[in-house]
């Protein structure tokens, strides 16, 4: 399940700020956070138009440390609530 998991980094959790949920519910705790799922070519994308995203790699430290997109934070799914204070405030974030 992990490697199916791993292998589907096609599915991009954003959290963008002011965008609409077009309906959807808001996330219990999130503060209304928006939540979109996008594809490997939209964060090219937005990365090659220079958009303000931070990536967040939630693998393992030990998968990040093998390999990982320059740049992006390590920030393990499982640490995700004790570390939130590290995930940035303002722009796109980007959760692989």
């Amino acid at each position: 399940m992990r490697l199916r998991w791993v292998a589907s980094v096609v599915l991009t959790l954003v959290l963008v700020a002011g965008l609409s949920l077009g309906g959807q519910p808001p996330i219990p705790g999130g503060d209304d956070i928006p939540i979109e799922l996008i594809g490997v070519k939209q964060v090219a994308q937005l990365l090659s138009d220079g958009a303000p995203v931070a990536l967040v790699d939630v693998r393992s430290r030990q998968e990040y440390l093998i390999r990982h997109i320059k740049g992006a934070l390590s920030i393990p799914i499982d640490s995700i609530d004790v570390r939130s204070r590290d995930i940035p405030r303002e722009g796109i974030v980007v959760l692989y």
